[in-house]
């Protein structure tokens, strides 16, 4: 696919945060900014730009992802959204948003920068970055076929695509939060357990990953409930007819381990969502669908133990290999 490198050559790039062999530029918009980081070298290889998105509480700073997919030759890029980590501004609440597609225009700015210069893009999205991700791919699908041309496939790590209780707590739920959290969307929501999965991967506690915890708190940030109204809406787009239009993988656990203080168990499992409900909607998502179960991965796989991070890797690795021999069958 051919690139057209001018948007990208006008960005302006510092060290990044991560410190040698990571840059950052800030991506600007009327009501805030967004953060693009790239891994070095980026050069053009021929193959697909990875886009990370974080989740919720999130921010980048996996940088054995990136350095394991740059030595595969695939340019590595992450996207610190609005509100969220390095973009966070001033008194921004962390993470809120009262309807998830404000986020699109920053997604949409970053893959037509990286599709200028690499000619396609895949984003690679976890969490609540997945659910994101799988609602602007569907977008730019029915608005934009152009720039849908230049999504080579999507890569979802543990998306968050149902919420992870009670079917009928949740019925329940559903319309006292869409009608309180469209009109009181300031209300902050208890925050129950919501450090087992920080404790299980923190160097801090109980894990072996650093990072700021300013922007990934062991806890989490504070939730409200205008943020959670526009989970619950992008749940129901999800669950009424989502299709992205481009090859899918998704890496999952084999098991949750939810609600639940911090003990071992907690190191081999997804603590924060319910494993059943991602391989049930992720299938939907797309006609072309893959489903890698990652046995004993954590939430976030890439920050399982050795082993289930290994295999993650390489479940990654053939999936963008099978991806790419198609691709050339195609063309």
């Amino acid at each position: 696919m051919e690139s057209n490198p001018g948007k990208f050559d006008n960005l302006e790039w510092s060290e990044d945060l991560l410190g040698a062999g990571y840059e950052s530029t800030t991506l600007q918009f009327g009501d805030g900014q967004a953060v693009l980081v790239r891994a070095l070298p980026d050069e053009p290889t021929g193959k697909p730009a990875l886009l990370w998105v974080h989740g919720m509480s999130d921010y980048f700073f996996q940088t054995h992802v990136a350095e394991h997919f740059v030595q595969q030759g695939f340019p590595f890029y992450a996207l610190d959204l609005r509100g969220c980590g390095r973009a966070r501004t001033g008194d921004e609440r962390w993470h809120y948003a009262t309807d998830l597609s404000q986020y699109f225009p920053e997604i949409t700015l970053a893959t037509e920068l990286l599709t200028s210069r690499h000619g396609s893009v895949i984003p690679f999205a976890h969490s609540t970055g997945g659910l994101i991700i799988a609602l602007w791919a569907d977008d730019v699908r029915r608005n934009d076929p152009a720039a849908h041309a230049k999504i080579a496939g999507i890569i979802l790590n543990s998306p968050w695509l149902d919420m992870q209780y009670p079917r009928l707590a949740v019925a329940v739920m559903r319309p006292v939060v869409n009608f309180l959290g469209k009109r009181l969307p300031s209300i902050l929501l208890p925050n129950a357990g919501g450090g087992t999965y920080g404790e299980s991967i923190s160097a801090t506690a109980h894990g072996e990953w650093a990072f700021d915890t300013t922007m990934k708190p062991v806890e989490g940030h504070p939730k409200y409930l205008g943020w959670l109204r526009a989970i619950f809406e992008g749940h129901k787009r999800i669950h009424t007819g989502v299709n992205t239009g481009v090859p899918m993988l998704t890496l999952v656990s084999s098991h949750s381990y939810l609600s639940k203080p911090y003990s071992p168990a907690a190191d081999t499992a997804d603590t924060v969502l319910d494993v059943a409900q991602i391989r049930r909607w992720a299938p939907t998502l797309s006609p072309d669908s893959t489903v890698g179960v990652i046995d004993g991965a954590r939430h976030d796989v890439f920050l399982s133990e050795r082993h289930a991070r290994e295999a993650a890797f390489a479940a990654a690795d053939t999936w963008l290999g099978d991806l790419r021999t198609k691709t050339e069958e195609e063309n």
